[in-house]
């Protein structure tokens, strides 16, 4: 994940979705020249951090991806919270640090483990998630009728089982849970509405999640998502793992505070469990925790020369 420090324009608004809307309608093209090539490629996940909009957090943080701006992100929030601990931007506070982040979709906590100066592992709480149905059909070109559930992490996923469409979550079947999970996702959201309880923004469906039995030892099951324009999760996928324990813990599958171990596509793991239960609207919901670890891979200055023909970038899928 590219996480942007600096040099980004001013986003307005009072809030992050205003200026989520402010920075799609003015500045995509400084989106595209960061997460496309020459400078990202076709799964390329970003960060913004702009100044909080609520009094309880340390700053706000905008992401990015190959198609447009995020509402909320997982593996983001661990990310930058290891970025700015270990950066000095915030103070760090053996053994435990917290930090207070406004996202698109709300206000997220993550607590940071402090080992001999490092950043161990963050866990973060995030917002109300929820189950919107269990066990749905849709038809979808190619793949005939296809059983799902819809949930909300922080965004709206399609959750499929693997073996029922003929594909396993590992990178050799890459392009076909590419071309799948598309196609899923366009059946499902001509098929049904998304409607969020409160914000209208919210109101669409973000990926395709597909679930497949773990490959490491000590994982529960694997996750891969596949969002935005066909990019495909390099992580378990944070929201995506937040919106499982939601409806594993309305199936009566999980209980509160027992820890689910998701694998992704590469190995990766993080460990998810229900904190605490609560009401989200009409909606009985959970508060998950969603635990992993990140690493620093370098320090970057971009330049944006105004006479090359390609500086907003382009992108080959």
């Amino acid at each position: 994940m590219r996480v942007i420090v600096s040099g980004f324009p001013e986003l307005r608004g009072n809030t992050l979705l205003e200026r989520r809307r402010y920075a799609k309608e003015s500045y995509d093209h400084f989106r595209t020249a960061l997460m496309w090539e020459p400078r990202g490629h076709a799964d390329m996940y970003g960060c913004i951090l702009t100044p909080a909009v609520t009094p309880e957090a340390d700053f706000g943080v905008l992401f990015t991806h190959n198609e447009g701006f995020s509402t909320m992100c997982g593996h983001g929030i661990i990310g930058v919270t290891k970025v700015v601990l270990e950066t000095g931007m915030l103070p760090m506070i053996p053994p435990q640090t917290q930090v207070t982040i406004d996202t698109p979709a709300g206000l997220v906590t993550a607590y940071a483990k402090i080992e001999n100066g490092h950043v161990q592992s963050v866990a973060f709480h995030n917002v109300p998630s929820f189950v919107v149905a269990l066990d749905e059909t849709v038809e979808v070109p190619g793949l005939a009728s296809v059983r799902y559930d819809l949930a909300f992490g922080g965004a709206y996923y399609a959750y499929v089982d693997a073996e029922q469409v003929g594909v396993t979550c590992t990178p050799e079947n890459y392009r076909a849970l590419i071309e799948k999970g598309m196609a899923i996702k366009r059946a499902v959201m001509n098929q049904r509405s998304i409607k969020h309880p409160f914000e209208e923004d919210l109101n669409f469906l973000y990926g395709t999640i597909f679930i497949g039995p773990p490959i490491g030892r000590g994982a529960d099951s694997r996750n891969l998502c596949i969002f935005a324009d066909g990019e495909v999760d390099r992580s378990p996928t944070g929201t995506g793992v937040s919106g499982r324990v939601a409806i594993h813990f309305a199936r009566g599958e999980i209980d509160v505070g027992q820890p689910m171990v998701i694998e992704s596509i590469i190995g990766s793991r993080f460990t998810a469990r229900v904190i605490k239960t609560t009401r989200f609207g009409s909606y009985d919901a959970i508060i998950p925790e969603v635990e992993g670890r990140a690493y620093i891979t370098g320090k970057h200055e971009f330049v944006i020369d105004p006479e090359d023909p390609l500086k907003d970038g382009f992108i080959l899928r």
